[in-house]
């Protein structure tokens, strides 16, 4: 063998410059390819220009003697079993059943056993390291208890022995039950005339609501609603079919128009709600972007994640909100793969806000693009009411000038009009081309049957609106720095976020579910109990939203509301949860908690105050109305969690939502 050696190394590179104890154990080690079982020592002579071509050979003349081999002329004719056989390795004649394969327990080896396996015969010299750890592994793995195999479900059969669906139905009805999970609902009637006030089941039990997600009362606006009216009268109540089918209209065409204006893009298109546009639009767009991966938040809506599933992409779910987990799944992603970063601006459970342009600046970096979901941010934030990657860069957009923003450089923007603009239905916005191909494949917007004209209508009435006023959201913003610090006030566990929602932690399903029932019999308020899985077990809150209308009565009712409620519960207070350690940014220790920036900040909003005195002089000055007024001092704002300072005291008037929906009107 050396003396082969030494006269091959003269001519071969390889063998010259490799010791005699690495070849060794290169023709020891295996490697598995396509091809069969080859050593290490192969693998390498296969990239050799001068032993790839004997390997080549070497390969034909094997598989000419399995199959080309034909018996005597004399010998009964046989089929040889490896005929057909086409690889240059011996394989197994059949597959290995691997799904099928039986479990077999680990089992302690011997020093011996351990290396014969491994190709090493001669172990009179001592025992390898990883010899001796896999010794000891196996050694461990016998020593542990054998868990017994859970026993299967019993199948619910019917006395026919068929399969019984509603015994089937209520087994997982029972376990929602047990976990204290299930959902029940209320009546809740909102009445257009008296926002945010409902009734329940009769007309004089009458509620005052407190978690809508009609967060600027735009359901109730005298502007929207006459254009529904008038929309009603004079086209129907129906679209008539999908877009395709008799269901594109001048509504569709001016919605989608005015949604491209609001968000800087060049198209939009419009869907029955934003659960489908995110569902149709993430599906549609994994499944055609070759090998496409999705970087997806942990804390992402329900209608992306499935969408992400639907398109049988790959996908890699990053921290919430964590900046360096996500660029270290973008840095394991080839730079040529199809790449979408999908995530919220507002996550609307927690109220936390995402990092926007941070994420842009990733998605740049290593060649993603970007599906933003505004869900719960468009009317709320922004000079226009676009959401939170407009109101980033707010001067720019106040004065027209999008490019380069953060919103600009966002790829597909995706919002609803059943929140912040109080209608129905979804949208998504981007560059011509990617609204076309969603507008061409995406099933969920083919085959569904187009929205109402009225309900187009009324959404198109509302955007503009909130386009060219922004009193709402700033009193939106006003009334909910003020029931923060009311709540505060009191211990009572509000979430720390940078947004316009105050979640309230409870902790419990089961409590969060009767602080919830006691509100709404014994103090007529209604806020729903969030639980799992909306949110996680051990998390379940109170899901607090203060509009426009829920002035300083609404406030201090709900407040004292919670206070005897709490206190009947039991349920922890702030102080209760730091001793607990904390929780969810509750009661967390001086060097835990981090400080949290409102996204409207206290300068934009005195901005906003001085702009809107000078705007309702004006229209006062057209069109005297009798206006209901608030005055806003220094207490009711709340300075100390960073709230609207008062410049002018005495002159600090603000016109509630009702009275300034009829301003415009008579002004339009």
């Amino acid at each position: 063998m050396d003396a082969f050696l030494r006269q091959s190394s003269r001519v071969c590179p390889f063998l010259k410059k490799t010791s005699p104890t690495t070849l060794r154990a290169l023709t020891t080690a295996s490697t598995t390819t396509t091809g069969g079982t080859m050593s290490n020592l192969q693998v390498i002579a296969r990239r050799c220009p001068v032993m790839s071509k004997a390997l080549a050979v070497q390969s034909a003349a094997r598989t000419r003697q399995f199959t080309s081999w034909t018996p005597a002329a004399a010998a009964p004719k046989k089929r040889c079993p490896m005929e057909g056989q086409k690889r240059g390795y011996v394989v197994p004649s059949k597959p290995a059943k691997l799904q099928v394969s039986p479990k077999v327990d680990a089992q302690a080896d011997t020093i011996e056993s351990v290396h014969l396996k491994a190709g090493v015969y001669d172990t009179s010299k001592g025992i390898c390291p990883h010899g001796a750890a896999a010794i000891r592994a196996a050694n461990d793995a016998a020593a542990l208890p054998r868990k017994a195999a859970p026993a299967p479900s019993p199948v619910p059969a019917t006395t026919k022995g068929t399969f019984d669906y509603e015994a089937f139905y209520n087994a997982e009805l029972d376990k929602k039950h047990a976990d204290k999970s299930y959902r029940y609902f209320n009546n809740i009637n909102r009445l257009a005339k008296d926002f945010p006030r409902a009734h329940m089941d009769s007309p004089d039990a009458l509620v005052t609501v407190f978690c809508s997600n009609d967060y600027l009362g735009m359901g109730s606006n005298p502007k929207v609603l006459k254009t529904m009216h008038e929309t009603l009268d004079n086209y129907g109540a129906g679209a008539g079919g999908t877009r395709n089918i008799s269901g594109h209209n001048k509504h569709a065409i001016e919605l989608e128009r005015t949604l491209s204006k609001l968000h800087s893009k060049p198209a939009s298109l419009v869907f029955t709600s934003c659960y489908v546009a995110n569902d149709a639009t993430l599906a549609t767009l994994g499944s055609k972007l070759p090998g496409c991966v999705y970087l997806s938040d942990s804390l992402n809506h329900a209608s992306m994640i499935q969408g992400i599933r639907h398109s049988g992409a790959k996908k890699m779910v990053f921290k919430h909100n964590d900046l360096v987990d996500l660029e270290r799944k973008l840095q394991s992603i080839p730079l040529s793969t199809p790449k979408i970063i999908a995530f919220e601006s507002v996550y609307s459970m927690c109220g936390s806000v995402a990092p926007i342009k941070e994420i842009c600046d990733l998605a740049d970096k290593y060649g993603a693009i970007t599906f933003l979901d505004e869900v719960h941010a468009v009317g709320m934030y922004g000079p226009k009411g676009a959401g939170v990657a407009e109101h980033l860069d707010f001067e720019a957009h106040a004065s027209g000038r999008p490019e380069g923003t953060v919103m600009d450089r966002i790829d597909i923007i995706s919002g609803t009009l059943g929140k912040a603009y109080g209608c129905v239905g979804g949208y998504v916005s981007g560059s011509e081309k990617f609204i076309d191909m969603i507008r061409s494949l995406a099933a969920g917007f083919i085959f569904t049957t187009s929205l109402p004209p009225a309900t187009m209508a009324g959404a198109n009435a509302a955007i503009e609106y909130q386009m060219e006023y922004p009193g709402d959201r700033y009193l939106q913003q006003v009334h909910t720095r003020q029931t923060r610090e009311r709540l505060e006030r009191k211990g009572i566990p509000v979430i720390p976020n940078p947004s316009h929602i105050l979640p309230v932690l409870v902790g419990d399903a089961e409590l969060a579910r009767k602080a919830s029932d006691l509100l709404l019999a014994r103090h007529g308020i209604y806020v729903q109990a969030i639980n799992y899985p909306t949110v996680p077990v051990g998390e379940e809150r109170l899901r607090i939203t203060p509009t426009p209308g829920h002035t300083e009565k609404y406030q201090v009712a709900l407040v004292d509301a919670l206070e005897e409620v709490w206190t009947e519960l039991g349920i922890k207070r702030v102080e209760g949860w730091k001793a607990l350690g904390g929780k969810c940014g509750v009661g967390m220790s001086q060097e835990e908690a981090v400080e949290v920036q409102p996204v409207w900040s206290e300068m934009e909003l005195e901005s906003e105050r001085s702009r809107l005195e000078q705007e309702l002089g004006g229209w006062a000055d057209r069109r005297p109305v009798e206006r209901k007024v608030v005055r806003l001092d220094e207490e009711q704002i709340g300075l100390k969690t960073g709230g609207v300072k008062a410049v002018q005291q005495q002159q600090a008037f603000v016109v509630e939502q009702h009275e300034m929906g009829r301003l415009v009107e008579g002004t339009a």
